[in-house]
């Protein structure tokens, strides 16, 4: 009797192609410098990330076993979306690629087994007043439609961002579509001092009407008015500068400069000492597909308010204190309530922590492999 062979259980070799062109700050670039190493790791798999020059640095050092491929056609938004329809297809045939994968919720409609990964919340429309972003958001969510009905598979960063990006459609595509939430590092030293007074608030993203600053900025004023020591730190990126600028003047209309920081973006060791050390962590997105900042706050330990809008409430479950994102009443009154009561900070600072858990980067890499492979046919 022939011995069993020992490779007949191994999957396939896959040479999975990833285009990452739209990956150009944010959590776009953070899923894929946590994944590239994870996916680049598997035994069998091949990973060929295409990218512009112009994204070179965002990626150095390529994790071992990562190829890469540099373009050079001309910049911009809807020239990266030509390029992305005429000549991406074209590339991925020549690698002989099984499977293409585009961490963006479009890319190439004619490519052969494309992926996409559902993460970008195009209901960000009806924040909006300003015809520029109204042209944006209107493209992306014709991009997406248009990516999610010829893609092979789909995968969804959470259950929110499967209902909201099938525009209706979903119980027509639920045999393509795969939720794969995303992951975070576990964090080396837990928070300790829950139970202690403090006076500092931390909000963490980049700044975007959808992050919901003003609404978070009138909360604080009124616990400012209560609290005078009251401090609160938002850290993030001012991409839409318009926004910030108007965030900026609400501070200080409301007599706030010396109370609110600015601090922009910081290096991943300062954030999460900022996680660490925060009294009180405020989450105050109106949409949000996942939320990675407050999967990192959890990680920490810190007590939480969150809105209760979007994917907020699969992430955090009972583990924080949920508002209603539109009310700056009840958004300061579950922070002061945070503030008031140590035992409750304790309580859910570990629960948080403990959950979190449950999020790891390594689960995300193997069920989103699980998926590509289904796409190549393995």
């Amino acid at each position: 009797m022939a011995a069993p062979h020992k490779d007949r259980d191994r999957p396939p070799p896959l040479r999975l192609a990833i285009n990452a062109v739209h990956a150009k700050s944010g959590g776009g670039v953070t899923y894929l410098r946590r994944m590239l190493p994870l996916l680049a790791a598997e035994p069998g798999v091949a990973v060929h990330l295409l990218i512009h020059q112009d994204q070179t640095a965002l990626f150095r050092p390529l994790p071992a076993g990562v190829e890469v491929t540099e373009f050079d056609y001309p910049s911009g938004f809807l020239r990266t979306l030509i390029w992305e329809q005429l000549s991406l297809p074209g590339v991925a045939q020549r690698l002989n690629a099984d499977v293409l994968f585009s961490p963006a919720n479009f890319g190439p409609v004619f490519a052969r087994n494309h992926v996409v990964l559902l993460r970008n919340a195009t209901s960000v429309i009806r924040l909006t007043r300003h015809i520029k972003p109204m042209v944006y958001w209107t493209m992306l969510s014709l991009a997406t439609l248009a990516s999610l009905l010829t893609a092979k598979r789909a995968i969804a960063v959470s259950d929110y961002a499967a209902r909201v990006l099938t525009f209706g459609l979903r119980r027509f595509l639920a045999g393509k579509i795969s939720v794969v939430f995303h992951g975070t590092h576990p964090v080396a030293k837990i928070r300790s001092a829950n139970a202690a007074d403090g006076t500092g608030l931390l909000a963490v993203s980049d700044i975007y009407i959808q992050k919901n600053y003003h609404t978070l900025v009138r909360a604080f004023s009124a616990l400012h008015g209560r609290r005078p020591n009251l401090t609160l730190t938002i850290v993030g990126r001012e991409i839409d500068a318009r926004y910030a600028n108007s965030i900026r003047v609400l501070v200080a209309t409301l007599g706030l400069t010396d109370s609110v920081r600015f601090l922009g973006h910081v290096e991943t060791d300062k954030l999460v000492e900022l996680y660490r050390t925060c009294h009180v962590f405020v989450f105050p997105s109106t949409v949000e597909t996942f939320g990675n900042p407050l999967l990192e706050a959890m990680a920490a330990g810190a007590p939480i308010a969150s809105s209760n809008a979007a994917a907020m409430p699969e992430v955090i479950g009972d583990t924080g204190l949920l508002f209603d994102p539109d009310d700056a009443d009840d958004m300061a009154q579950t922070i002061e309530r945070l503030l008031d009561d140590p035992d409750l900070r304790v309580k859910l600072g570990a629960a948080a922590s403990a959950r979190s858990r449950a999020f790891t980067w390594e689960d995300t890499a193997r069920r989103t492999l699980d998926v590509l492979r289904s796409a190549a046919g393995h």
